[in-house]
Formats: C-alpha cells, structure tokens, sequence
C-alpha cells in the first residue's frame, strides 16, 4: 500500500471537481470561440477549493526538510480527508483550507464570519485536530497533541477582534512565518515516530483502499485549469473589444 507521503495537495478535492466536470458536456464552437467558462456550476466550488489547497500545499513546501508535510489525508470510515497534516520539531499541526478570496473574514473567539454569513470553521478544525491527535497517538504509541489550524485565501481583510479558539486562523500570506516563529516542541526522535505512523494510510482510515494515480490527477487537474484560464482571458479579449468597438462610435463617429 502507497505511503501517503505520495499524495498531491488537493487530491481528494480534485478527484471530486473531475469526476462532476466529467458529467459535464463538451461546450460548443461558439462557446469556446467567446470564452465560455469550461466549469459547470457544481463543479466551480470543488474547482475554487482545489486551487485553495493547491496553494497552501505549493507554500508550504518551503518549510524545509525537517518538516513532513503531507496532503490531503483520508481519515474515519468515509470520504472526509484533512486537507494538510505538518509534523516538525514546532510540533504537529493539522490545516483547514478555505478560499474566501476577497472576501471579508472576522474572527473572535470560536466565532469566524465570512462576508457577514458565520461559519464553522473553527469548531471544525478543533474536532479535527483532536482526532488526528488519538489517531498518531495510538499508531505511534506516544501521546501527541495536535494544533488545529485555518488558512484563508487572499481574503479582502481578516480582523481578529479576539483570539481565536480551538485553532488558529491565519492568512496565506502568514502561514509561514507564523510556522517558523514558533519555538521547538518535539524531539527529533518525536518527530520521527510521529512522521512514520503519519505516513501510514491505516493510520487514519478504518479501510484504506487503492489510491488513485497523483500524477494522473494532477496532470487532469493541470490541463482543466490550463482550459479555465484560456476561456477567461478570452472573454476579456471580447469585453476589451466591445469597449473599443463602442469608444469608436461615440467619439470617433463625428470625425467622418
């Protein structure tokens, strides 16, 4: 069975987004020749959430060797999957993805709001974090005490009016230097053993099953947002048009 050291950031949630953009039907010609967008309506959230974890996975390569960063990690008896799981010598950290990109986001206490509409974020991360606490603890046979963590997105703003509690929320922007500020908590033999059990799919899964391909994945992933990116540059070329086209009939039009 594959170490899950293997898996992509976002997998689960790619997997998602392609088998629901796969129902989708071909656009037609005059689709593609104006930019129509390649996603269909339930398959653009799945896509925003995948570009999320994609971009919390790509910084958090940079944490160094001494880091275990994995992604995207099948837990319980279902499809539910911890985004990324951090084990380093500031201690094991469990992060919760969300993409609110320009969007307002206003914490105090357990309470985070989203554009004015409250979430579950935080009580979702403390939960998660207290389970992959009992799970590496059983499998490695140390206690481990887990950090639940939320990152968001590029968010317009976010305003902690009191600290969070049960998890820490951070900005992409600050994940990093939060990580790296914090004081060493584990041994590198802690380390260790808790990054071998971590690695482990029954480790987090009742049923650990066969894996898809991550660089299959990847690569389909690769290719649709390579298709998304296109269609919507392409529509700006339209708009740029038509801007143009109506500039020259109003101001140009006397001239002749």
């Amino acid at each position: 069975m594959h170490e899950l050291s293997n898996r992509v950031p976002g997998q689960e949630v790619i997997a998602k987004l392609l088998d629901v953009q796969g129902q989708e039907a071909d656009r037609s010609l005059l689709g593609r020749i104006f930019g129509a967008d390649p996603l269909s309506a339930e398959a653009r959230p799945w896509y925003r959430g995948a570009l999320g974890e994609v971009a919390v996975g790509r910084l958090l390569a940079g944490l160094g060797p001494e880091w275990t960063v994995l992604h995207a990690i099948p837990v319980g008896a279902g499809t539910s999957d911890i985004d990324h799981v951090l084990i380093g010598p500031a201690g094991v950290f469990t992060v919760n993805t969300k993409n609110h990109s320009d969007q307002s986001v206003w914490v105090a206490g357990r309470t985070l709001m989203v554009a004015g509409q409250r979430q579950r974020h935080i009580p979702n991360a403390a939960h998660e974090a207290a389970r992959a606490g009992k799970l590496l603890s059983a499998a490695s046979g140390i206690p481990v005490e887990v950090s639940g963590v939320v990152v968001i997105i590029a968010p317009k703003n976010l305003t902690i009016k009191k600290a969070p509690e049960g998890a820490q929320v951070l900005s992409d922007r600050q994940i990093l230097r939060w990580l790296r500020g914090l004081r060493p908590a584990l041994s590198a033999d802690q380390v260790f053993r808790i990054a071998s059990a971590a690695r482990l799919p029954r480790t987090w899964h009742r049923n650990p099953g066969l894996q898809a391909d991550p660089v299959e994945l990847q690569d389909r992933f690769d290719a649709l947002r390579d298709h998304v990116d296109r269609a919507r540059r392409r529509r700006m070329l339209w708009v740029l048009a038509a801007f143009v086209g109506l500039f020259s009939m109003i101001f140009l039009s006397p001239l002749f």
